[in-house]
Protein backbone atom coordinates (compact mmCIF):
# COMPACT_ATOMS: atom_id res chain seq x y z
CA UNK A 1 0.00 0.00 0.00
CA UNK A 2 1.47 3.24 -0.75
CA UNK A 3 0.50 6.28 1.58
CA UNK A 4 1.24 9.56 1.03
CA UNK A 5 1.78 11.12 4.74
CA UNK A 6 3.01 14.04 6.31
CA UNK A 7 4.91 12.73 9.61
CA UNK A 8 5.77 15.15 12.22
CA UNK A 9 7.88 14.32 15.37
CA UNK A 10 7.31 16.89 18.03
CA UNK A 11 10.74 17.38 19.54
CA UNK A 12 13.16 19.27 16.42
CA UNK A 13 10.40 19.91 13.09
CA UNK A 14 11.20 16.63 12.19
CA UNK A 15 7.88 16.84 9.59
CA UNK A 16 7.86 14.70 6.60
CA UNK A 17 4.61 14.65 3.92
CA UNK A 18 3.18 11.82 1.69
CA UNK A 19 0.18 11.02 0.67
CA UNK A 20 -1.54 9.01 3.27
CA UNK A 21 -3.50 8.98 5.80
CA UNK A 22 -2.06 8.40 9.41
CA UNK A 23 0.50 10.14 11.52
CA UNK A 24 3.88 7.96 12.44
CA UNK A 25 6.61 9.30 14.49
CA UNK A 26 8.62 6.29 13.66
CA UNK A 27 11.65 6.80 10.35
CA UNK A 28 12.35 4.08 8.06
CA UNK A 29 15.30 4.11 5.87
CA UNK A 30 13.44 2.15 3.32
CA UNK A 31 14.00 3.25 -0.32
CA UNK A 32 11.79 5.07 -1.92
CA UNK A 33 11.06 2.45 -4.97
CA UNK A 34 9.98 0.18 -2.73
CA UNK A 35 6.74 2.43 -1.95
CA UNK A 36 3.65 2.04 -3.60
CA UNK A 37 2.25 4.93 -5.63
CA UNK A 38 1.05 7.99 -3.65
CA UNK A 39 2.62 7.03 -0.21
CA UNK A 40 5.26 8.85 1.30
CA UNK A 41 8.42 7.09 3.36
CA UNK A 42 9.48 8.86 6.32
CA UNK A 43 12.69 10.43 6.39
CA UNK A 44 14.52 12.08 8.99
CA UNK A 45 15.85 15.94 9.35
CA UNK A 46 19.04 15.85 10.61
CA UNK A 47 20.16 12.41 10.50
CA UNK A 48 23.71 11.58 10.17
CA UNK A 49 22.87 9.87 6.73
CA UNK A 50 23.28 12.33 3.43
CA UNK A 51 19.58 13.61 2.21
CA UNK A 52 19.35 13.97 -1.34
CA UNK A 53 17.64 17.30 -2.44
CA UNK A 54 16.86 18.16 -5.97
CA UNK A 55 17.78 20.96 -8.11
CA UNK A 56 15.38 23.13 -9.18
CA UNK A 57 13.60 21.97 -12.82
CA UNK A 58 14.71 24.33 -15.66
CA UNK A 59 13.62 20.70 -18.21
CA UNK A 60 11.64 21.74 -21.50
CA UNK A 61 11.14 17.91 -21.33
CA UNK A 62 9.58 15.59 -18.39
CA UNK A 63 9.84 12.49 -17.90
CA UNK A 64 6.97 10.15 -16.33
CA UNK A 65 6.84 6.70 -15.61
CA UNK A 66 4.12 4.21 -15.76
CA UNK A 67 3.89 2.60 -11.95
CA UNK A 68 0.70 1.20 -9.71
CA UNK A 69 -1.83 1.68 -8.63
CA UNK A 70 -3.16 3.90 -12.06
CA UNK A 71 -6.32 4.87 -10.35
CA UNK A 72 -8.64 6.88 -13.24
CA UNK A 73 -5.82 6.17 -15.43
CA UNK A 74 -5.65 8.92 -18.23
CA UNK A 75 -2.26 8.32 -20.14
CA UNK A 76 0.53 10.50 -19.19
CA UNK A 77 0.88 13.72 -20.02
CA UNK A 78 2.87 15.40 -22.53
CA UNK A 79 6.64 15.06 -22.36
CA UNK A 80 7.02 18.87 -23.65
CA UNK A 81 5.56 20.85 -20.88
CA UNK A 82 3.44 24.06 -21.76
CA UNK A 83 5.19 26.64 -19.18
CA UNK A 84 2.28 29.94 -20.13
CA UNK A 85 0.98 31.02 -16.62
CA UNK A 86 -2.26 29.64 -15.63
CA UNK A 87 -4.73 29.48 -12.48
CA UNK A 88 -6.48 26.38 -10.98
CA UNK A 89 -10.06 27.26 -9.67
CA UNK A 90 -11.00 24.60 -7.75
CA UNK A 91 -14.23 24.23 -7.28
CA UNK A 92 -15.65 22.11 -3.62
CA UNK A 93 -18.27 21.90 -1.69
CA UNK A 94 -17.13 24.67 0.90
CA UNK A 95 -16.50 27.30 -1.89
CA UNK A 96 -14.22 28.18 -4.45
CA UNK A 97 -10.37 28.16 -4.19
CA UNK A 98 -7.81 29.27 -6.53
CA UNK A 99 -3.95 29.54 -7.46
CA UNK A 100 -1.80 30.53 -9.44
CA UNK A 101 0.80 27.91 -11.00
CA UNK A 102 4.59 28.07 -10.82
CA UNK A 103 4.96 26.82 -14.23
CA UNK A 104 8.53 28.12 -14.60
CA UNK A 105 9.94 26.81 -11.45
CA UNK A 106 7.87 23.30 -11.37
CA UNK A 107 7.52 22.90 -15.44
CA UNK A 108 6.61 19.16 -14.80
CA UNK A 109 4.55 19.14 -11.89
CA UNK A 110 2.25 22.07 -13.41
CA UNK A 111 2.13 20.35 -16.64
CA UNK A 112 0.73 17.00 -14.83
CA UNK A 113 -1.98 19.25 -12.82
CA UNK A 114 -3.58 20.70 -15.79
CA UNK A 115 -3.25 17.42 -17.64
CA UNK A 116 -5.33 16.06 -14.92
CA UNK A 117 -7.33 18.49 -14.29
CA UNK A 118 -8.24 18.72 -18.00
CA UNK A 119 -8.84 15.71 -18.29
CA UNK A 120 -11.19 15.83 -15.34
CA UNK A 121 -9.29 13.41 -13.03
CA UNK A 122 -10.24 15.26 -10.10
CA UNK A 123 -13.88 15.74 -10.40
CA UNK A 124 -15.67 14.53 -8.11
CA UNK A 125 -13.19 13.11 -5.57
CA UNK A 126 -12.48 14.79 -1.98
CA UNK A 127 -9.97 15.75 0.48
CA UNK A 128 -9.16 13.43 2.54
CA UNK A 129 -6.81 15.08 5.67
CA UNK A 130 -6.20 17.60 7.62
CA UNK A 131 -3.71 18.07 9.73
CA UNK A 132 -4.35 20.77 13.08
CA UNK A 133 -1.01 20.40 14.92
CA UNK A 134 2.74 20.96 13.29
CA UNK A 135 2.71 20.84 9.16
CA UNK A 136 -0.45 22.68 8.90
CA UNK A 137 -2.42 21.26 5.51
CA UNK A 138 -5.38 20.06 3.43
CA UNK A 139 -4.33 16.88 1.33
CA UNK A 140 -6.25 16.08 -1.67
CA UNK A 141 -6.10 14.88 -5.30
CA UNK A 142 -6.49 10.82 -3.80
CA UNK A 143 -9.44 9.42 -6.43
CA UNK A 144 -10.01 6.46 -4.42
CA UNK A 145 -10.09 8.55 -0.89
CA UNK A 146 -7.87 6.92 1.09
CA UNK A 147 -4.52 8.31 0.75
CA UNK A 148 -3.18 5.31 -1.03
CA UNK A 149 -4.29 6.25 -5.05
CA UNK A 150 -1.97 7.49 -7.90
CA UNK A 151 -2.53 8.26 -11.53
CA UNK A 152 -0.37 5.47 -12.86
CA UNK A 153 2.74 7.44 -13.14
CA UNK A 154 5.37 9.34 -11.24
CA UNK A 155 7.18 12.10 -11.66
CA UNK A 156 10.63 14.02 -10.36
CA UNK A 157 10.61 16.74 -7.56
CA UNK A 158 11.31 20.33 -8.73
CA UNK A 159 11.79 23.69 -6.96
CA UNK A 160 13.11 22.27 -3.80
CA UNK A 161 15.99 24.49 -3.26
CA UNK A 162 15.53 27.09 -0.68
CA UNK A 163 12.02 25.76 -0.78
CA UNK A 164 9.50 26.95 2.23
CA UNK A 165 5.66 26.37 2.97
CA UNK A 166 4.13 29.69 3.99
CA UNK A 167 0.02 29.82 4.54
CA UNK A 168 -1.54 29.67 1.00
CA UNK A 169 1.72 27.03 -0.78
CA UNK A 170 0.10 24.26 -2.77
CA UNK A 171 2.84 21.17 -3.06
CA UNK A 172 2.92 17.41 -4.23
CA UNK A 173 2.61 14.86 -1.26
CA UNK A 174 5.01 12.17 -2.20
CA UNK A 175 6.37 8.59 -1.21
CA UNK A 176 10.07 10.13 -1.14
CA UNK A 177 12.60 11.57 -3.28
CA UNK A 178 10.88 11.80 -6.73
CA UNK A 179 7.37 10.08 -6.41
CA UNK A 180 4.98 12.48 -7.54
CA UNK A 181 1.46 11.70 -8.63
CA UNK A 182 -1.72 13.45 -8.24
CA UNK A 183 -1.86 14.08 -4.78
CA UNK A 184 -1.52 17.45 -3.29
CA UNK A 185 -1.57 19.76 -0.11
CA UNK A 186 -2.64 23.12 0.40
CA UNK A 187 -1.20 24.54 4.10
CA UNK A 188 -3.93 26.93 5.39
CA UNK A 189 -0.84 28.02 7.83
CA UNK A 190 2.47 28.41 7.59
CA UNK A 191 4.17 25.40 7.73
CA UNK A 192 7.31 24.10 9.15
CA UNK A 193 7.90 20.99 6.24
CA UNK A 194 11.19 20.29 5.55
CA UNK A 195 12.48 21.37 1.45
CA UNK A 196 11.14 17.84 0.61
CA UNK A 197 8.00 18.33 -1.17
CA UNK A 198 7.37 20.26 -4.88
CA UNK A 199 5.73 23.82 -4.37
CA UNK A 200 4.26 24.26 -7.58
CA UNK A 201 1.23 27.51 -6.80
CA UNK A 202 -0.27 29.98 -4.32
CA UNK A 203 -3.20 30.72 -3.31
CA UNK A 204 -5.08 33.24 -4.82
CA UNK A 205 -8.43 33.48 -3.68
CA UNK A 206 -10.13 30.72 -0.91
CA UNK A 207 -8.06 31.38 2.06
CA UNK A 208 -11.30 31.81 3.90
CA UNK A 209 -12.30 29.06 2.67
CA UNK A 210 -9.07 27.06 3.68
CA UNK A 211 -9.47 28.59 7.56
CA UNK A 212 -13.47 27.61 7.81
CA UNK A 213 -12.71 24.52 7.24
CA UNK A 214 -9.73 23.95 9.34
CA UNK A 215 -11.78 25.60 11.83
CA UNK A 216 -13.99 22.54 11.59
CA UNK A 217 -11.32 20.21 12.71
CA UNK A 218 -10.70 16.86 12.00
CA UNK A 219 -12.21 13.43 13.30
CA UNK A 220 -8.18 12.48 14.36
CA UNK A 221 -8.26 9.21 13.29
CA UNK A 222 -4.70 9.16 12.44
CA UNK A 223 -3.68 10.88 16.10
CA UNK A 224 -4.25 13.98 17.84
CA UNK A 225 -4.41 16.60 14.99
CA UNK A 226 -4.33 14.71 12.06
CA UNK A 227 -6.98 12.65 10.23
CA UNK A 228 -10.62 12.87 7.85
CA UNK A 229 -11.66 17.12 7.63
CA UNK A 230 -15.10 17.02 9.63
CA UNK A 231 -16.23 19.57 7.30
CA UNK A 232 -16.31 17.57 4.00
CA UNK A 233 -14.53 19.05 1.04
CA UNK A 234 -15.42 17.87 -1.90
CA UNK A 235 -14.08 18.56 -5.35
CA UNK A 236 -16.48 18.94 -8.05
CA UNK A 237 -14.22 20.08 -11.03
CA UNK A 238 -11.14 22.07 -11.23
CA UNK A 239 -10.93 24.62 -14.22
CA UNK A 240 -7.41 25.68 -15.79
CA UNK A 241 -7.25 28.89 -17.14
CA UNK A 242 -4.30 29.52 -19.14
CA UNK A 243 -2.42 32.97 -20.06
Amino acid sequence: MRKTRLIATAAAVAVLLGLGGSLSASATSSSSAAATPGTLIPLTIGHSGNLSVAKPNTATSCSYTNVVPADRYQGLPPSTPDQRPYTALLVTTQGLIGFAAETSAAPCTTNSFSFLAEHGYYDLTHCHRLTLQGIYVLQCGDPTGTGSGGPGYQFDDENLTGATYPAGTVAMANAGPNTNGSQFFICWKASPLPPLYTPFGKITSGMGVLQKIAAAGDDQQNGPGDGYPNRYVGILHVQILKG
